[in-house]
């Protein structure tokens, strides 16, 4: 299994911003122009890319449909896009902009029925986001949090047909504290699929790490805050986990 990197294009208001730990009163805006920052990542090798639609994780409603558009448009790479996203008239209108998969995540806890539908029908066009707070499901932009253990609804959206999970430690996201290794390790191990790792990457040493664990599941791991601070320089990174994969 090969590791795959994800650089992170976080959309509210338009712009490209930064949460920490999800507080949408702690933005940090980096950009004017989430485009220009997809072209950007692009050029420095980017494989995929990841890309949240903040507004609609909160509200459910697409505030920014159009610059996820744009950006499938100009990318010639698969774009991931995740966001509010419960219901299969807002899963086809990302699929048709033109979206390689499309995330779902407060709908595992809402409407799992929903969910299994969504899965028999686009299979691993789908990834299923975990967000977890204390090792318990959080949902609609991370502003409630349930009383759902995260490894228990993978097993459960595994169950269902979901290949692909997103495993977000929500106290590490934004932080640069490294990545919660033991607990991704863990939901893979739980659900035998495949895991990309979210929050807390502050380093290339960090996605070695994490690489280090594809015989486990672990495939790949979504980059935010790192990158725009040049904590982690895109180009070197993938650079390195090609070496290492390659030895």
């Amino acid at each position: 299994m090969s590791f795959t990197l994800y650089p992170a294009i976080d959309v509210r208001g338009g712009q490209c911003v930064r949460l920490f730990q999800g507080d949408y009163e702690a933005e940090t805006v980096y950009d004017q122009d989430p485009v220009a920052v997809a072209r950007r990542w692009i050029n420095a090798g980017a494989e995929w890319l990841h890309v949240v639609d903040l507004d609609a994780a909160r509200s459910g409603d697409p505030v920014n449909l159009s610059v996820i558009r744009e950006i499938a448009s100009v990318a010639d790479v698969p774009v991931q896009v995740g966001g509010g996203v419960r219901s299969l008239e807002r899963l086809e209108t990302l699929l048709n902009a033109g979206v390689e998969r499309v995330v779902i995540g407060s709908a595992a806890i809402d409407n799992p029925e929903w969910v299994k539908r969504a899965l028999g029908t686009y299979g691993d066009r789908i990834a299923l986001g975990i967000d977890a707070r204390e090792g318990r499901v959080a949902t609609h932009g991370w502003l409630q949090t349930s009383e759902v253990l995260a490894e228990q609804l993978a097993r459960e959206m595994a169950e269902l047909g979901a290949e692909t999970f997103i495993f977000t430690d929500i106290s590490r996201d934004g932080t640069l504290t490294g990545p919660n290794i033991l607990a991704i390790r863990s939901l893979a191990k739980a659900t035998g699929k495949r895991v990309i790792a979210s929050g807390g990457v502050r380093s290339s040493h960090h996605l070695i790490e994490l690489a280090q664990h594809t015989r486990e599941g672990v495939c790949g791991a979504i980059v935010g805050k790192a990158l725009y601070t040049g904590n982690v320089d895109l180009g070197e990174s993938l650079r390195a986990l090609k070496e290492r994969e390659d030895t």
